[in-house]
């Protein structure tokens, strides 16, 4: 930047000089017929303007580095930042207005730099140094020319204010607009399904309908600050000439010396306007950095114990002791308790609505309860550094969420540091090598954007062999093979049992038919627990799971024979 900057002030002085160098051109050659001077002007003349093309390719060259560097480096910084925030801000902010956060108000503010460098070494520079050689040849035509100016400053502060409000508006509206975009890509199968293009079409124009409105007002307003000026100048010069061409007629002055104060002024022109427009473009950005630094301040509600427990806990056993939770003024849990057995699997059944998934969102601290006592082998999950506590958990959901890389990166996730023979155990073991031999490039073939390369089936036994390479000592499992056929779910359950095995294991599930054989099956209704049991002791209790069994099955014998 201090680089920049220098190269800016010589490319605005060189204004200045140019304009100095005006009166002898007149004065010595045009009007004293001087032919030798010709060769001297000309040469400074000449070199004036080699010198303003080194320095703009330099600074340009120098001044791009700098703002690119910074607006990347921002975005960096933010993500990074966005990346220690807690599940209720991911609720409360749709991924399209954060993509605009990040891409959107980082590339409004990327110009920043290169703004005040060039407003302030380059035209700042040239404004005053041409200045200085109008007031050199004459003050007075120079306050003349500058009568107009007061004027401005009145106009200029409301148009500042105009700007920044609707900038802060135009920039709401394209995260809306980043936001639909992002549900419509997302839902497009719903989309085609329902014929729906045209109604999203029309919600998608109204954004646009309004950010057009909005900039062409900004526009309008940006113009206003150049467009004074030039009224201004206009008045300035008009002035100067009523007091100067008296002047020249009467011999008082040489033509060489008006000219000179002339092309000062002229040339401050450009300078001036861009030095008013700067501050339409700064309101532009300010109102980025505001978003942007409201979104720094913005602090994650959980986070690490001042003096976390690193150390994994004794056993992994599970305790839930009356724990309560509301989402807003509706109770999601109501004194939640049970017993999870480390190395055994407990089941988590009942009615949708019961709070079976936030069952897992509170063990791994998505949340936090607001009432209550959640221990993993005797040690409450809040004195847990939160890096810690998530290393103890493999999860595998019903929706498997696979990036938009390949099969291989998608099972390592990042990890550098996996043998090949425990890679391939673990896609062996999952049943991915069954299938990642038929592909193109094996393991090598991108999945696909949200693993759309591949069946459901297919990403299901990816993201079991992530949860296997992660080798982590608790298991959470929601409804794993919910959305399979048949042959696709006997390959993943049975790559879930060899997972299981030995690990402490909650399993949620809707198809009471997957959980038969769980050590223990927990039923939860309207967020407690009513029920607890084996399959058969439960089926004898003839409560809710009884009643649910019926729901799914003729009776609870005939489920039974169908798991069979």
């Amino acid at each position: 930047m201090a680089t920049a900057g220098l190269f800016m002030v010589i490319e605005g002085s060189t204004l200045a000089a140019l304009s100095w160098m005006l009166k002898p051109l007149f004065d010595k050659v045009f009007v004293d017929g001087d032919a030798s001077a010709i060769w001297w002007v000309g040469g400074a003349i000449l070199s004036l303007f080699v010198i303003r093309a080194v320095t703009l390719i330099i600074n340009r060259s120098l001044l791009t580095r700098v703002a690119m560097k910074t607006s990347t480096s921002m975005q960096s910084d933010l993500l990074a930042h966005v990346l220690t925030l807690d599940g209720p801000f991911f609720q409360s902010n749709p991924p399209g207005a954060l993509i605009e956060r990040v891409q959107g108000d980082t590339i409004a503010v990327q110009g920043v730099w290169q703004l005040l460098i060039s407003g302030i070494g380059r035209d700042a520079v040239a404004l005053a140094s041409l200045f200085g050689v109008a007031l050199a040849i004459d003050p007075g035509w120079t306050l003349t020319a500058l009568i107009g100016a007061p004027l401005l400053i009145l106009p200029s502060h409301a148009v500042q204010r105009y700007i920044r409000r609707k900038t802060s508006h135009v920039r709401g509206e394209a995260a809306k607009r980043a936001t639909r975009l992002d549900e419509i890509f997302h839902g497009i199968t719903a989309v085609k399904l329902n014929r729906m293009e045209g109604y999203q079409l029309s919600r998608f124009r109204q954004i646009v309908d309004r950010i057009v409105r909005a900039e062409v007002k900004t526009s309008a307003s940006r113009a206003t600050i150049p467009a004074l000026i030039d009224i201004v100048t206009g008045l300035g010069f008009f002035g100067v000439l009523l007091l100067a061409g008296p002047e020249i007629t009467r011999g008082e002055r040489s033509v060489g010396e008006f000219m000179s104060f002339f092309t000062a002024m002229s040339l401050a022109f450009q300078p001036l306007r861009r030095l008013g427009d700067m501050a339409g473009t700064w309101q532009i950005a300010a109102a980025s950095l505001e978003r942007l630094y409201r979104l720094f301040d913005t602090r994650p509600a959980i986070s690490s114990a001042t003096d976390p427990v690193t150390a994994p806990p004794a056993d992994t056993g599970i305790r839930f002791e009356d724990v309560r939770l509301s989402y807003g003024e509706n109770p999601v849990l109501r004194g939640l308790s049970f017993m999870a057995e480390p190395g055994k699997t407990t089941a988590i059944v009942g009615p949708s609505g019961a709070g079976k998934s936030t069952v897992f969102n509170l063990l791994t601290r998505m949340v936090d309860p607001e009432a209550g006592r959640i221990e993993i082998g005797g040690v409450a999950i809040g004195a847990f550094d939160l890096a810690a506590l998530r290393d103890l958990f493999s999860v595998v959901t019903q929706d498997a969420t696979l990036f938009d890389e390949t099969i291989r990166e998608n099972v390592l996730l990042g990890r550098s540091d996996v043998p090949e023979e425990t890679l391939r155990a673990a896609l062996d073991a999952a049943h991915v090598s069954a299938f990642a031999e038929t592909l193109p490039d094996g393991l090598d073939t991108p999945a696909g954007p949200r693993g759309s390369g591949l069946s459901g089936g297919q990403r299901q036994r990816v993201a079991i062999a992530r949860a296997l390479l992660r080798n982590a000592p608790i298991l959470l499992m929601d409804e794993a093979t919910s959305a399979l056929d048949a042959a696709s779910e006997a390959l993943v359950q049975d790559a879930l049992d060899r997972l299981s095995k030995g690990r402490t294991t909650l399993v949620i599930a809707h198809r009471l038919a997957t959980v038969r054989g769980a050590d223990k099956i927990v039923v939860m209704d309207r967020g407690e627990v009513v029920e607890e049991g084996t399959h058969d002791t439960l089926l004898a209790r003839n409560g809710l799971y009884a009643g649910l069994c019926r729901l799914q099955f003729s009776d609870g014998r005939s489920g039974e024979e169908s798991d069979r």
